[in-house]
């Protein structure tokens, strides 16, 4: 279960993510974050660590797969 939680998560993360580097780049506005360098860095963080618990979370996940069938 903790594999499909990470895997969720990353998922939500990189969604976020890419949502907050887009108003901090001027891509998407009507927010206050529109145009925002600081927007953009956390975005980019946060993109980037869903990233990092996708490859974890698939990684993990393959690695019981292949455990399970030997």
């Amino acid at each position: 279960m903790r594999v499909w939680g990470a895997i969720v998560v990353g998922i939500i993360c990189v969604l976020i993510g890419a949502l907050w580097f887009l108003q901090g780049v001027g891509v998407v506005g009507g927010s206050f974050m529109t145009g925002s360098k600081l927007w953009l860095f956390i975005g980019l963080v946060v993109l980037l660590a869903g990233i990092a618990l996708l490859r974890t979370g698939f990684r993990a996940r393959r690695q019981g797969a292949s455990r399970d069938q030997g």
